[in-house]
């Protein structure tokens, strides 16, 4: 029976295809493909861990029957007992099999996607006692899973995947060709780590129940230029295994089990999609110019050194922003030496073909996190987004913070380099900033390294910073506005949270006063400044942002088209007008709207 389940539209588009669940679990698990031929290993790791956790539970056993008799032994037994009798069942091992084999997930993937199935029908069991047994088979697999975390596991490998033109009905389906079906990964929340592992696979759009449209899974959605819906609530619930599904990116709607009615519908609407992305492409060679003649600069977005192909694809003409961040996570707690940085940034500046690229130094925290072995990083404060994160840990991790820099300065020695410094708000850590870039730089003159010169930035996301703008302006040669924090911060409310997702406003008077005294105060002294944050990439907000004065946006690669389609029809002139009148407004969005 066909239903539907609402979220947040963050990522435009339709995507049609087959769930695949990621369940969340008390373990952290790790969620990517293996190739064919390492299967086998998996299913021996998989095969490892149930050996280990049969041997835990048997030594317990013996150690009860040799502590003599005792009033709790024969429920403590019996219990035991189970998760032995669990640990031999088929449909578990011979499930997690299926999903390591059919599906090539990895085998700690593969362990809670069984898990999932099986919870499933212990909750549609009538007899209460069986109900509960599901609280038993989650024991188990999570002795299982936190075995596995000490077990060599395959490199991570996306399996290319063919994806069908359309889609039918699961009765529809040719049994032959299941494996050429599109997919749809359905999931409670997806961190950054899995976003990037997930980045270059088979999946033709996301769903989870959590998050908000700047959090940073939608984020990274829109960068890959796939549907994705996120505050979807109980999606991951309602959503089972293998479950034909629709994601309408632009409304917000997941449609599961669609007739062959809504998909007929719902595939003329991508297909037409399709059709409006071939007709932006042509755009990508014509300058980004106002009507009256205004250049306007379209940058890009990115997470890793490879995506500077997408960008010159798209006709970027520098990278606005790269994530350093995203080299820092998924890994176990060991962070990138400055030899694999100074790769990764050489790697994106030569990418770039003598284009600039803004490096962002490491902005973790919030909805950002390290692994927990990373150290403090990892440490999780009642309040993430307001602890120690982006350049409070750098300054508080000084070590780790001259790897980092060290880095940039030589990959500068291959092309022009801007570097960012994010999350600034006081004059002191200006200061300390400043004083460790100095001393980078000496540290490589000491060592005889070849280096570059970068210029100066810092991203106004804070209040303090945007009401402070003449300090900055003394110090950077640049800023960058980092919109979806500065939202954040000046509402106070939480951008992942889907629970207030409707009081994130871009354009509440105060966020606007905010912005546009930033724009005209560099300006006025003659220093760059630009818009890094979705705002950015949101075509609703272009002629705002003209208006205000902006003439540098940076967004992801996918949005830069449609981007430049708007500037091709503003006229800067009369924009500059309208924009005040939106700016003095008590209800800017009522105005914007007409």
């Amino acid at each position: 029976m066909s239903f539907t389940v609402h979220g947040l539209a963050v990522s435009r588009g339709i995507a049609i295809g087959r769930a695949i669940i990621v369940a969340s679990s008390r373990v952290d698990v790790a969620h990517y493909f293996v190739k064919a031929e390492q299967t086998e290993d998996e299913i021996e790791r998989l095969r490892q861990a149930r050996n280990a956790v049969v041997e835990e539970i048997l030594r317990v056993q013996n150690s009860l029957h040799e502590a003599g008799p005792n009033d709790a032994h024969p429920e403590l037994t019996a219990l035991l007992d189970v998760h032995l009798m669990l640990l031999q069942d088929e449909q578990l091992i011979g499930g997690v099999k299926h999903w390591i084999v059919e599906r090539h997930y990895n085998a700690e993937w593969a362990l809670t996607a069984q898990l999932e199935v099986i919870a499933r029908q212990f909750d549609e069991m009538e007899d209460p006692y069986l109900r509960e047994r599901k609280a038993d088979l989650e024991q188990v697999v999570e002795r299982m899973l936190r075995f596995m975390r000490g077990v060599a596991s395959a490199v991570a490998a996306p399996v290319p995947t063919p994806l069908v033109d359309g889609a039918k009905g699961s009765e529809g389906v040719d049994p032959d060709a299941e494996a050429a079906v599109p997919l749809v990964l359905v999931a409670h929340d997806l961190s950054p780590a899995d976003m990037l592992q997930f980045k270059q696979s088979v999946f033709a759009g996301f769903v989870t129940d959590v998050g908000g449209k700047t959090s940073h899974t939608a984020i990274v959605a829109r960068s890959m230029d796939i549907p994705a819906v996120v505050g979807a609530r109980s999606a991951s619930h309602l959503v089972q295994q293998d479950d034909w599904v629709i994601i309408d990116g632009e409304a917000g709607v997941v449609v599961v089990d669609p007739s062959p009615i809504l998909l007929a519908e719902y595939g003329f609407k991508q297909r037409q999609g399709e059709v409006e992305r071939e007709r932006l492409s042509r755009l990508k060679n014509t300058p980004a110019v106002t009507l009256d003649g205004q250049k306007i600069e379209l940058l890009a977005n990115i997470e890793q050194p490879e995506d500077t192909a997408g960008a010159l694809k798209a006709g970027a003409v520098g990278v606005g922003l790269f994530r350093s961040e995203f080299l820092f996570m998924g890994r176990e707690g060991k962070l990138p030496d400055e030899e694999e940085q100074y790769r990764a940034y050489s790697q994106a500046v030569e990418g770039m073909q003598g284009l600039p690229v803004t490096i962002r130094t490491v902005d973790v925290g919030a909805d950002k996190p390290l692994d927990r072995s990373a150290g403090r990083s990892g440490e999780e404060g009642l309040n993430p987004s307001l602890g120690l994160r982006a350049i409070r840990w750098s300054l508080a991790e000084p070590a780790m913070f001259l790897v980092q820099l060290r880095a940039i300065l030589r990959a500068a020695a291959h092309g022009p380099i801007n570097l960012l410094i994010p999350m600034l708000a006081h004059a002191s850590e200006i200061r300390q900033t400043l004083a460790l870039v100095e001393r980078a730089r000496e540290q490589l003159l000491a060592s005889g390294a070849e280096f570059g010169p970068v210029r100066l930035g810092a991203m106004i996301e804070i209040p303090a910073a945007a009401l402070t703008i003449p300090l900055f302006l003394r110090h950077f040669d640049f800023l960058s506005v980092g919109t979806n924090d500065l939202i954040q911060y000046t509402l106070a409310i939480d951008r992942a949270d889907e629970a207030v997702a409707h009081l994130y406003d871009p354009v509440h008077p105060a966020v606007l006063h905010l912005l546009a005294s930033t724009i005209s105060q560099c300006r006025a002294l003659g220093k760059g400044v630009s818009v890094c944050g979705e705002m950015a990439g949101d075509v609703a907000m272009t002629r705002l942002l003209i208006g205000l004065g902006l003439r540098s946006f940076s967004m992801h690669p996918s949005q830069i088209l449609a981007v430049k389609q708007q500037i091709l029809r503003c006229d800067t002139s009369r924009l500059q007008t309208w924009a005040q009148s939106v700016l003095i407004a008590e209800d800017p969005a009522a105005l914007m709207a007409d």
